[in-house]
């Protein structure tokens, strides 16, 4: 979940490293730091906290230098101080690292048998010195290969080499790495987006490759050293992509330009001239698919879950659903029948992508619904589905969920429509009323003013729960998991049904419930569940769709979002949740865009 950044130049970097990494702290913010090289002296610089004090120290003392290297660290082994700050740096060599390296322990103990002494509690520094000791017999890129083959784990590595002062080694297992090229400088950083203000020429390495980068020109190896060529793709311009315009941050800016979202989304899936889904090349013909697996972590599986019970309403298919991270691990049955769908803002988190690749393993049709559309899982998918939703900077995901929503949504419809699983006139007027989910959308986020008022009952609150029954309830846990993310607020998401069953014996006076209940075939039910609470002094917020708030003077607040289609409930709910789970935050004064131990692309396991 670090970030890491090189260029090699013709000129000083220092000054674009600072700019890049900013882009990149949404990885990682617990410390910052950055290493040059100057007349063959390694010159580094740390802090800890965010990449701003960092640029503070080097405006006081300025590193010149046309080569280096930048990170910003998501802690993982080491408290985050600054001697476990990056880079990692010997008299020889000096390493930036995202990942982890699981045999850490093992190889410590072997160099410190040799009687090498570490300075930190980090993985990486063993990087460090286990590069330091092959460079006394081999060179930079022979002694890169011999350390790489000690380590077990995932890594994104970036080396600075003080003898050999004109190339970065970078090299990618697990962990994301993408190499830029322009005019006299080139570049190394664990996404495009970090190196989109001085390039649009990107390529990616795969797994077990590596590259040499001069000022000049690039190398790339693969694991077996055997010198290959690398595709060259052309960024897309995404402009004001960095800029919050009016707002206080980019959470609120990218939560309010969700109408805008969900329109360039509906518009690149829905042909206007003939009012249909353009959805083509399935990897698996629709008819013949079998099963499909849904495959994501956090909010992403979040809509995995709501597309279950959309794909379970419009279609015969099975449809089985998985945690990233226990799929890659369970003893699975694969059938070349079933299709596979990996759900991911990023496309990078590293639990999805390992999912992904046991699925390439064994031959079966996957598919990647994602936002960043050159990203290894997308590139690694035999069919992709954007969702067109746009850079998303707060670490916290709003629009990318509605994106995700959207696609799965429509892919259900196109899938129902091509097995001939529903009526042409309903699956019409579904289209028909997807179009009006932009304005609706506008509507929902009108309620900002009530839910202002809601947010301070939670603000003094031990706790809270979210209740939905149906769509409804994977929409109770996000809502929950955006408190958490955002206020540090312990809060949980349940089906209103299992109630009973044991969450009920939580439920005392005072406490913050929110009720989520579309008027559809579980209403009735959801009110019951609502009564149980009231009964025992739960603090009702009550949501709904319904054209007539429920009147009872046990809810604490009641708040009504458009109603266009029971499938559609579910997107329109949300917005008031994220707007919720904002405003606590603000009123106590957390850091909106950046949540603590959070960071946006999970790419360690």
């Amino acid at each position: 979940m670090c970030g890491i950044i090189g260029i090699a130049s013709n000129k000083p970097v220092s000054i674009n490293i600072i700019n890049s990494l900013k882009k990149l702290e949404y990885r990682g913010y617990d410390s910052a730091g950055l290493a040059t090289l100057t007349n063959k002296n390694i010159n580094e610089k740390k802090c800890i906290g965010r990449v701003e004090e960092l640029e503070k120290i080097l405006f006081k003392t300025p590193r010149e230098g046309n080569i280096g290297i930048g990170h910003v660290r998501w802690a993982t082994h080491g408290v985050p101080n600054i001697v476990n700050a990056h880079p990692h740096s010997t008299d020889q060599v000096s390493v930036v690292h995202n990942g982890i390296i699981e045999n850490s322990d093992e190889l410590k103990k072997e160099l410190e048998n040799k009687g090498l002494k570490f300075k930190s509690q980090t993985d990486t520094e063993v990087i460090t010195l286990l590069i330091s000791e092959a460079l006394k017999e081999h060179d930079p890129l022979n002694s890169v290969f011999k350390t790489l083959k000690k380590l077990k784990g995932s890594f994104a590595l970036g080396i600075l080499f003080k003898n050999f002062s004109d190339i970065i080694i970078g090299a990618r297992r697990g962990s994301p790495l993408a190499v830029g090229y322009s005019k006299d400088e080139n570049y190394l950083g664990s996404d495009s987006y970090a190196l989109k203000s001085m390039t649009n020429k990107i390529s990616y390495l795969d797994d077990g490759d590596v590259c040499v980068i001069s000022k000049d020109e690039v190398k790339f190896y693969d694991v077996s050293l055997k010198k290959i060529n690398k595709k060259t793709h052309i960024l897309s311009e995404d402009e004001n992509i960095a800029d919050k315009g009016e707002y206080k941050n980019f959470m609120s800016k990218e939560i309010f330009e969700q109408p805008i979202t969900a329109k360039t989304c509906i518009n690149e899936y829905i042909d206007n001239l003939k009012k249909d889904i353009n959805i083509y090349n399935f990897p698996i013909e629709p008819k013949k698919i079998n099963k499909i697996v849904l495959i994501g972590c956090g909010t992403a599986y979040h809509s995995c879950l709501v597309a279950k019970y959309w794909l379970e309403e419009l279609t015969s298919i099975d449809i089985e659903i998985d945690i990233a991270s226990e799929f890659r691990y369970r003893k699975l049955k694969f059938n070349q029948k079933n299709l596979y769908i990996f759900v991911s803002q990023s496309g990078e988190t590293a639990d999805t992508a390992a999912a992904l690749d046991i699925c390439k393993k064994n031959k079966v049709k996957t598919c990647s619904i994602v936002n960043v559309v050159e990203s290894t899982i997308a590139r690694n998918s035999d069919w992709v589905l954007p969702i067109h939703a746009g850079p998303e900077i707060g670490v916290a995901s709003t629009k990318a969920f509605l994106g995700q929503l959207l696609v799965l949504l429509i892919l259900s419809l196109k899938l129902a429509k091509e097995r001939n699983d529903i009526n042409e006139n309903i699956y019409y007027d579904i289209i028909k009323n997807l179009k009006q989910i932009p304005d609706a959308l506008k509507e929902s986020l009108k309620s900002e003013n009530e839910v202002q008022h809601m947010a301070k009952e939670f603000v003094n609150a031990k706790g809270s729960m979210f209740l939905g029954r149906g769509s409804s309830f994977p929409i109770a846990l996000e809502g929950a998991l955006k408190l958490k993310e955002l206020s540090y607020l312990h809060a949980e998401g349940y089906p209103a049904g299992e109630m009973k069953h044991g969450p009920l014996a939580l439920i005392e006076e005072g406490l913050p419930v929110i009720v989520i209940a579309p008027k559809d075939k579980y209403f009735e039910k959801t009110l019951s569940n609502m009564q149980e609470v009231i009964a025992r002094g739960g603090k009702i917020i009550f949501i709904t769709d319904n054209k007539k708030l429920i009147a009872n003077d046990n809810i604490r607040f009641g708040l009504r979002v458009p109603f266009l289609n029971n499938l559609l409930s579910p997107i329109l709910l949300t917005a008031p949740l994220q707007l919720l789970a904002y405003h606590v935050a603000l009123l106590k004064n957390c850091d909106i865009d950046k949540p603590r131990n959070l960071a946006k692309s999970v790419t360690v396991e």
